[in-house]
């Protein structure tokens, strides 16, 4: 019997804090419970939602964007999501209309209709007027609103009835306990001691409208046609990828692209004292949140001789955002403590409060452009004059710079290697002598 296709939702708001990431792990872990197959996405670059919405659904999130990742891949995963599962949801990113290219934008390219989420704790009839402007603004096809923050019955009925001819899909009420947040977004999930149970507390406390649910029609997503198989060259090579809480940026798809590359993949804990795996052929240090762990990793004596070694051996090395921070010669807090690190790269790094990078960038490489994003709250003060420098999007405006010393590629660019495989091989390559 042919699939009949998942119910998909595009999970949007007007801003960022409306409760969008709440409200789609609520959702997710509720239907997951009632024995529903249920994927999640991302739109647009981020690391830390996505694992708590892997958390909430069980299954990894991969990250959708027209520009980054493209709208051939972005077809092929929705559509290999959909034969699997009987609910994709996908979480928009700030406002449905906010970036370019957009939540909104997404929600056309595949015709998804768009699930709205309202912080309805300050108003009640207004309401109608923020969905129904949402809706025709693009204009999106407005699957229905999921009310949070609603204080009683009463208020529910007013929201409702504000809504007109849009269905009042579920309703969260005010939260006791909230999903915390830090300085790039929500803490890490590994890091809650009574995650799942917040997320069930959630899931209890969501009320789903199962005759407005049950309306929404099944769809199967026309497939896209294969990509060019990527060639293996990496074949034979040890790639070594620091994972822990301080290097825990990593987009489940840049592992898969490595190994598709024919890279076999060690994961190693510098936090935990770990050295570079001796068979390692590369390493990459992803981003995470070094600056939460500066002490430890300032201690962590073999990972520093291990990483020098690396590095005095020629073996290609990528630190991406926090992965430079922590092989520069020192992380700096913003009350003014400074941690010595393992100084592979000139220059200290000192944290600050306001945002000093974000949004969607291309890296220049030998094999086209790498596509990915940057968002950090440091810079790097250094001598070390770039070998390039990123490209933002849409603007074209300079963007992170690029640091090449030796063997170490250096910046706070995020690459999606996806976007780019032969760039991606490139960067863990070792140079011909």
């Amino acid at each position: 019997m042919a699939h009949p296709g998942a119910r998909m939702l595009l999970v949007a708001a007007t801003a960022s804090g409306q409760g969008k990431t709440t409200v789609t792990a609520a959702l997710a872990r509720g239907l997951v419970r009632q024995g529903q197959r249920v994927r999640v996405f991302k739109c647009g670059p981020d690391f830390i939602d996505p694992l708590l919405l892997e958390r909430a659904c069980g299954a990894a999130v991969h990250t959708l964007d027209l520009w980054i990742v493209g709208l051939q891949e972005c077809r092929r995963r929705l559509a290999e999501a959909a034969r699997d599962a009987d609910v994709v949801l996908i979480e928009g990113v700030m406002g449905l209309y906010d970036g370019t290219p957009s939540a909104a934008d997404l929600s056309r390219a595949f015709d998804i209709p768009v699930l709205a989420v309202i912080d309805a704790s300050s108003m009640a009839q207004t309401a109608g007027a923020v969905v129904q402007g949402l809706r025709d603004y693009g204009p999106v096809q407005m699957a229905g609103v999921v009310a949070n923050r609603i204080a009683s019955e009463g208020h529910r009925q007013m929201v409702a009835a504000s809504l007109r001819d849009i269905p009042l899909l579920a309703t969260l009420p005010t939260q006791a306990r909230q999903l915390p947040e830090r300085h790039l977004g929500l803490v890490l999930p590994g890091e809650v001691d009574d995650i799942d149970a917040i997320l069930d507390e959630l899931a209890d406390r969501l009320h789903l409208d199962t005759q407005a649910w049950q309306a929404l029609t099944p769809r199967l997503p026309e497939h896209a046609d294969p990509d060019e198989p990527i060639p293996p060259l990496l074949a034979g090579k040890t790639v070594a990828i620091a994972r822990d809480a301080a290097f825990c940026f990593i987009y489940p798809a840049n592992l898969d692209v490595l190994r598709q590359l024919g890279a076999r993949l060690r994961f190693f804990s510098p936090l935990a004292g770990e050295p570079v795996p001796a068979d390692a052929d590369a390493v990459w240090l992803p981003g995470g949140y070094p600056e939460l762990h500066m002490e430890a990793l300032s201690g962590a004596v073999r990972w520093h001789e291990s990483i020098r070694a690396a590095h005095a051996a020629g073996l290609p090395i990528l630190a991406e955002c926090g992965g430079m921070m922590a092989v520069s010669e020192s992380i700096t807090d913003t009350e003014g403590r400074c941690w010595t690190m393992p100084a592979l790269l000139p220059g200290r790094v000192l944290m600050q409060q306001r945002l000093a990078g974000l949004g969607s960038q291309g890296m220049p490489t030998a094999a086209g452009e790498l596509r990915g994003h940057t968002f950090h709250y440091s810079h790097l003060d250094t001598g070390l004059a770039p070998v390039a420098y990123t490209v933002k999007h849409p603007s074209g405006a300079q963007g992170e710079a690029v640091y090449r010393l030796g063997s170490l590629t250096a910046s706070y660019f995020h690459g999606f290697f996806a976007s780019n495989p032969l760039a991606a091989a490139g960067l863990f390559a070792k140079a011909a002598p």
